[in-house]
C-alpha cells in the first residue's frame, strides 16, 4: 500500500488545523468585539459577519481557474500569507469602515486558501488512499472546529482583543511557515491554445473554467443539504434559547466536531474502495433524522423538558457521524469527475456549493423564524434535506457512475 505520511501531507494537515484554529478563535469573539468597540446591533453584527462568506463564495470559483492553470503551491502561500496578515489589522482598532473592508479581504484570503489546501493535499497523497487522506485533512479542521472556539472564549475573560487576535495570528503564521515545507510534485502547464488544427488560436475561456460542470447535478444536492447545516451552526444557539431549553449550547458544537472526527477515521476508507455514493447514501439517513429530531425540541419541551435535553445533544452525534461520513466522500465525486489537470476547479465547485446553501440558509433562516421561529425552520431543513437525499439517489448517483474519470482522472 502506498505512504501517505510523507513529510508534505503532514506539514500540510498541520497547517490547515492552524490556518483553522486561528478562523474558529475569531468566531465567537467577534460579535462581542463589534458590539462593545462598535455599539452595533444584531442585524448590523451579522450583516458585517456575512459578508466574509459572501466574499469567500465569490473567489472560489477564480481561485479554482488559477491554480488549475499555473503551480499552485505559490498561490496557495501568497493566500495564506494574506490571511495571516490581516490579523494585524483587527490589532490596531481600525474605523469600523476600514474593519469591514478587512473581514471582506479576510474573506477573499479563506476562500482561496481553503481551495488551495485542499487541492494541494490531493496533489501531494497517493490516488489509491486519496479518500483515506481527505478524511484526516478534515479531520484537522474538526479539531480546530473542537479547540478553536473553546479557546477564544477562554480569552475573552483573560487578556485583551488585541493579544487574542496576536495569538490568532501567531498560529496561522506557523502554518504558513509549515506550509512552506510542502514539497509539491511539479505541474504540467494547462495549454491556452488548442490543437494545431486550430493554428494557435486561443481556446475561449468558458464557464467550465470556473466551474465543473459535470459536478452541477451534485451541487444543486449538495446546496439542498448545506441550507439547514448553515441554519444550524449559526442559529442553534437562539433557537435554545427561544424555546427555553436550559442547555449548554457550546456543548453542541464540541459533540458535533467529535462526532465528525470519528466517523472521518473510517469513512475514507469506504471511499477508497470505491463506495462513494454508498457512504454519501449512509450520511444523508442520519442527517434527515437530525434535523427532523432537531424540529421536535421545541413541542417536547413543553412536556417532556428532559427528552428534549437528551434529543439536543443527539442531534449533534447524528449531524457529526452523517457530515463525516459524507464529506471526504463528496470532495472524492467532485475529484473523480474532473481530469486531474481540473482538480482545483472540482474542488473549488464543491466548496463554492457548500458555501452558497450555507449563506443561503443563513439569510432564509433568519426571515423564517422571524415570523415562525426556529423549530419551523429546522423542520424545513429536515424536509430540504430529505429532497438532497431523494435528488442524490435519482440523479446524481447514475450521472457520477455514468461520468466519472477512472482513479479520479489521474
Amino acid at each position: 500500500m502506498p505512504r501517505l505520511f510523507t513529510n508534505s501531507y503532514c506539514a500540510l494537515l498541520a497547517a490547515n488545523f492552524l490556518m483553522y484554529f486561528g478562523f474558529w478563535l475569531l468566531i465567537p469573539l467577534l460579535p462581542f468585539y463589534l458590539q462593545e468597540m462598535y455599539g452595533l446591533d444584531e442585524r448590523m453584527i451579522g450583516i458585517i459577519l456575512c459578508g466574509y462568506t459572501v466574499s469567500a463564495l465569490m473567489v472560489r470559483p477564480f481561485s479554482g481557474f488559477l491554480m488549475d492553470r499555473f503551480p499552485r503551491k505559490p498561490l496557495y502561500l501568497l493566500a495564506y500569507g494574506l490571511f495571516c496578515s490581516i490579523f494585524v489589522g483587527y490589532m490596531f482598532g481600525v474605523p469600523l469602515t476600514l474593519f469591514i473592508l478587512l473581514r471582506i479581504l479576510h474573506g477573499l484570503a479563506f476562500g482561496a486558501v481553503t481551495l488551495g489546501g485542499n487541492t494541494l493535499v490531493v496533489d501531494v497523497m497517493p490516488s489509491a488512499r486519496r479518500g483515506e487522506g481527505l478524511g484526516y485533512y478534515g479531520l484537522a479542521n474538526n479539531m480546530a472546529m473542537s479547540l478553536g472556539p473553546m479557546t477564544g472564549l477562554f480569552l475573552h475573560g483573560h487578556m485583551s482583543y488585541a493579544l487574542i487576535f496576536g495569538i490568532g495570528m501567531s498560529a496561522c503564521l506557523l502554518g504558513w511557515t509549515l506550509a512552506g515545507m510542502v514539497r509539491a510534485p511539479r505541474k504540467q502547464a494547462v495549454p491556452a491554445t488548442g490543437t494545431a488544427a486550430n493554428r494557435g488560436t486561443a481556446k475561449p475561456i468558458g464557464w467550465d473554467r470556473f466551474l465543473l460542470l459535470r459536478g452541477i447535478p451534485a451541487g444543486i444536492s449538495l446546496i439542498l443539504l448545506s441550507i439547514p447545516y448553515g441554519t444550524t451552526t449559526n442559529f442553534v444557539a437562539l433557537y435554545a434559547e427561544q424555546i427555553h431549553l436550559h442547555v449548554p449550547s457550546g456543548f453542541f458544537f464540541v459533540i458535533l466536531a467529535a462526532g465528525m472526527g470519528i466517523s472521518r477515521l473510517f469513512a475514507g476508507r469506504y471511499v477508497d474502495r470505491g463506495r462513494v455514493t454508498e457512504c454519501i447514501h449512509c450520511g444523508f439517513y442520519l442527517v434527515v433524522s437530525a434535523f427532523l429530531l432537531l424540529s421536535t425540541c421545541a413541542l417536547l419541551v413543553r412536556y417532556r423538558p428532559e427528552a428534549a435535553r437528551i434529543i439536543f445533544f443527539i442531534v449533534p452525534a447524528l449531524q457529526g457521524i452523517g457530515f463525516g461520513i459524507m464529506f471526504p466522500a463528496y470532495n472524492s465525486l467532485y475529484i473523480n469527475l474532473a481530469p486531474h489537470n481540473r482538480r482545483a476547479t472540482a474542488t473549488s465547485t464543491y466548496l463554492t456549493s457548500w458555501d452558497f446553501g450555507i449563506g443561503t440558509g443563513i439569510l432564509l433562516g433568519g426571515m423564517l423564524a422571524r415570523t415562525h421561529g426556529f423549530a419551523a425552520v429546522y423542520l424545513c431543513g429536515g424536509l430540504l434535506s430529505l429532497l438532497s437525499m431523494l435528488y442524490f439517489h435519482k440523479i446524481v448517483t447514475p450521472h457520477y457512475h455514468r461520468y466519472k474519470y477512472p482513479e479520479g482522472g489521474s
